[in-house]
């Protein structure tokens, strides 16, 4: 079967979002007009949840100026699942322990990416891929009876693939002190997290995935026993 295939690259939240779209179903021109909507989708996030622009919601609610139910519903979903997540990782997770106040960009890029996975699967498109920095939201395989493959690379050695996962459906995310250093705070401690270098986690949930992930550089292997837990059934590490 022969699919029709676009791949985009879009230019946001700081940072390149690459797509992988095709389909049996759809032509070409139908994938490009449901990425141009997912691409106005990604622009209203980085408007809306962006800590680097100043008249952004998340700018005004972390000086105070708005509250959280004057904020938009989509924002105040990704409050309340930010809670749920600190809460489902004991606190190594917390969005509102940064400086200068909440900061849910270690959730949003995979909630960001699941919607657009929604998105397109309603637009008719079968197998996606959508790459935000390295956290990665995937849907019906590269092409029908075959899985994405994910390959992690070494903290140390950029160029050396650790492991690597095949992925149908489902989301996979990493973090990591070795492009941005060490910049993820220790919620226990106040300090910088040391737990670990690099941390991957996947599972159903994009959003889920990246704050797993983000606990695990602050709890290192002690963190293991949180996949231990009913709610998280189906992550893993």
């Amino acid at each position: 079967m022969t699919l029709a295939r676009i791949r985009a690259e879009i230019h946001t939240w700081g940072t390149v979002i690459f797509i992988d779209a095709s389909s049996g179903k759809i032509s070409e021109l139908q994938i490009q007009s449901a990425i141009d909507d997912v691409r106005d989708f990604l622009y209203e996030v980085d408007q809306v949840f962006s800590t680097y622009k100043e008249n952004s919601q998340v700018s005004r609610l972390r000086r105070g100026e708005i509250a959280i139910t004057d904020c938009t519903l989509d924002l105040q979903e990704v409050w309340a699942h930010c809670a749920y997540a600190k809460e489902v990782t004991d606190g190594s997770f917390d969005p509102w322990c940064v400086d200068g106040g909440f900061d849910p960009s270690g959730y949003v890029k995979g909630w960001a990416s699941d919607r657009a996975i929604a998105m397109l699967k309603a637009a008719g498109v079968e197998h996606i891929q959508i790459n935000s920095a390295g956290d990665l939201s995937l849907a019906g395989g590269v092409e029908p009876g075959k899985p994405w493959s994910i390959g992690i690379r070494h903290p140390e050695e950029a160029h050396t693939i650790v492991k690597v996962f095949d992925i149908t459906d489902g989301a996979i995310a990493t973090s990591g002190t070795y492009e941005r250093g060490a910049h993820i705070k220790d919620p226990h401690t106040g300090l910088i997290a040391i737990g670990a270098r690099s941390a991957t986690v996947y599972g159903p949930d994009g959003g889920i995935a990246d704050a797993l992930a983000t606990a695990l550089i602050v709890a290192g292997k002690d963190g293991a026993y949180l996949f231990q837990k009913p709610e998280l059934a189906g992550y893993h590490c």
